[in-house]
């Protein structure tokens, strides 16, 4: 077995996700998600709210409910207007290919102190399709019990507890112990979850020297990043110039460098020149792609990746190129990706495509292109998903259409498709 399968059969799998009360995801549901996934839409269609869902779970683990709450204008703003009733976060996946698959299952209310837990549980069939389903977690407002053990079964010991508050969650509080194997490996899985919302101008400082493995979400400490590659991953490092240098034409080699103050430089040499020049002089698509590379070659990835509008700043015909590095670092992560580039949606399979929308009372609804009457059959033949965006073939989503919702594509009458 080569090391990239051995790889891929380690990486946990989000399999499905379902959204109730949250922002404009009333009652979302995605189904058969794929390695990588990649929403699409008009304006205003949710694309951001969807990406938003992991970044706020993620931060319920990292930073705590609390905080997470407050930074996004609590129930006020993060709750459906005109909704009553708590926010509802559910996803299944898998830890391995072929391990029973897990839900996790979190549901947020408000009282008067603040925001609660109103309902938490993890539950697994254990023995397959065939298997009765239990759960092997369940607390209410601070209160329930767990199963320990690598294998929980119904047959196990309920271990009763009870935490220190009803806004604490209890994957997060009993993962941390080792009795708890299959809720720590939630734990973990969430808290690594990496989001990404690349700013080239944010990359344009001189941060405090110092070696830092991993990128922030925003990137401003890329030449902390290609520092640590530097001294412990010079292998990685040279795949990614190697890759970069691929992209952009007459791109010599990248260097960080300590100054005098202890601050780092990033500087880029193009080869016609016999010295660098900093990298705030350098174009914003060239370090974007630079971050982008870095980041899906990490030497230690996270397990789950989230990419905002990856085309902005970066040329349309390197998109293509961006994709397939995507689909290659599904190998370690698994990808979610949000666009309205057709250039990007190009290189994508109908499977791995969801296209959002507003239906007629305001909220976001989702439909894989794959679903889509006629797309399957348009890419067999050779078109491209994002033309036939574009172009109006899909059934949801008009990128010229401000509600995004529904519509007839044999109307648009562009072109048409030789089978």
């Amino acid at each position: 077995m080569t090391k990239s399968k051995e790889l891929t059969m380690a990486v946990p799998r989000i399999e499905s996700l379902h959204v109730k009360n949250y922002r404009a995801l009333h009652d979302l549901e995605l189904n058969n998600i794929t390695p990588l996934t990649v929403f699409l839409g008009p304006n205003g269609s949710g694309k951001s709210t969807v990406f938003d869902v992991f970044a706020f779970l993620s931060e319920c683990f990292t930073i705590g409910l609390r905080k997470a709450w407050d930074k996004r204008g609590r129930f006020k703003e993060l709750r459906t207007r005109g909704c009553d009733g708590p926010i509802v976060i559910e996803l299944k996946y898998r830890e391995k290919p072929k391990d029973p698959i897990i839900t996790y299952h979190i549901s947020i209310d408000e009282v008067k102190s603040g925001p609660i837990v109103l309902e938490e549980w993890l539950k697994w069939r254990r023995h397959g399709r065939h298997g009765q389903p239990y759960k092997f977690l369940e607390f209410n407002v601070g209160k329930g019990y767990a199963i320990s053990g690598d294998v929980p079964d119904d047959k196990s010991e309920r271990i009763e507890e009870t935490l220190d508050s009803p806004e604490m969650l209890a994957v997060n509080t009993l993962g941390q112990f080792t009795k708890h194997p299959r809720v720590s490996a939630l734990r973990r899985f969430i808290s690594s979850w990496y989001l990404s919302y690349m700013n080239a101008e944010e990359m344009r400082g001189n941060p405090e020297a110092g070696p830092q493995e991993h990128l922030t979400m925003k990137g401003d400490n890329l030449p902390n990043v290609i520092q640590y590659l530097k001294e412990q991953h010079l292998k990685q490092l040279n795949k990614i110039m190697n890759l970069l240098v691929q992209k952009v034409p007459r791109l010599e080699k990248v260097d960080a460098e300590m100054l005098r103050d202890g601050r780092l430089l990033l500087q880029i040499k193009d080869i016609p020149f016999d010295n660098p020049i900093l990298a705030r002089f350098t174009s914003d698509g060239t370090l974007k792609l630079l971050a982008y590379l870095t980041l899906l070659n990490d030497p230690r990835p996270p397990q789950v990746i989230g990419i905002e509008e990856p085309e902005n700043q970066i040329h349309p015909k390197l998109l293509l190129d961006l994709v397939e590095e995507c689909k290659k670092a599904t190998a370690t992560s698994q990808l979610f990706v949000t666009t309205h580039s057709p250039y990007f949606v190009n290189g994508l399979k109908p499977k791995e495509l969801w296209v959002l929308y507003r239906n007629e009372k305001g909220f976001t609804t989702a439909k894989r292109a794959f679903d889509m009457d006629g797309i399957k059959e348009h890419v067999e033949s050779g078109a491209q998903l994002g033309h036939l965006w574009l172009e109006g073939y899909f059934d949801v989503g008009d990128p010229l259409d401000n509600a995004g919702g529904p519509r007839n594509p044999t109307q648009t009458g562009l072109f048409d498709f030789q089978e």
